[in-house]
């Protein structure tokens, strides 16, 4: 049971992280742009490249934070300071239902329009997998104000687990938090285009944004019992 609510909230945060739409919006927008230009076997070393940046950034990004909380508090989060990360998870439940995703009848998110316009820019000039591998980097550190609360949570739980369980548990959390982007990978693979791909996106954009802001409150709530009230 030690290792039980440790590991849940490792897979809560990472299953959120997944939920969110930047990193995928921003691959169909580098497949938009290679599939035209390049042979299939360099777009599929773009992507491989663009997936790698995006999970080096969350990998070390966990590691840091998991780091600074051991190096500089020497333990896990006390009680009074896990109710300001609930409260935080509680705010951005309600800000993915009201402002992650802009109104209409597209996947544009609540990006600033500069910042939108220097990665669709960044991803139709990407030629090189140097070039992908950074913008994998760009967009994950792009999607931070939702994702930095989820890593102080699964850092949080990962330093309450033995050191080997806190590698496997920093791996799980990265697994999961990319899988939507290898899953996409698959499916173009498989014959799918970025056109239909685009539009189940579209379709299905009000179930993420539930999904998200459901996850978050079920996460805020899970903390607040097994780690604040206990």
């Amino acid at each position: 049971m030690e290792m039980v609510i440790p590991y849940s909230e490792v897979f809560l945060a990472a299953v959120i992280h997944a939920t969110l739409q930047l990193e995928l919006g921003a691959l169909l927008l580098l497949y938009h742009a290679s599939i035209g230009k390049h042979v299939r076997k360099k777009t599929k070393h773009l992507v491989s490249s663009y997936i790698s940046g995006i999970g080096t950034l969350i990998l070390l990004s966990l590691a840091t934070v998991a780091f600074v909380f051991d190096r500089y508090f020497g333990k896990a989060l006390y009680a009074e300071e896990l109710v300001i990360i609930v409260g935080m998870l509680v705010a951005l439940a309600i800000a993915s239902w009201m402002f992650y995703y802009r109104r209409g009848k597209s996947t544009e998110l609540w990006l600033p329009r500069s910042v939108a316009r220097f990665i669709d820019k960044r991803a139709k000039l990407t030629n090189s997998n140097t070039e992908a591998f950074s913008l994998g980097l760009l967009t994950s550190f792009a999607e931070m104000p939702f994702t930095l609360v989820l890593l102080v949570v699964a850092a949080n739980s990962i330093l309450q687990l033995p050191h080997l369980h806190q590698l496997i548990a920093i791996a799980v959390y990265t697994i999961i938090a990319i899988l939507p982007t290898v899953i996409l990978r698959l499916a173009i693979r498989k014959g799918q285009t970025v056109v239909d791909i685009q539009r189940w996106r579209v379709k299905h954009k009000t179930f993420f944004r539930t999904l998200t802001g459901v996850g978050f409150l079920v996460l805020a709530s899970f903390i607040f019992t097994f780690e604040v009230l206990v």
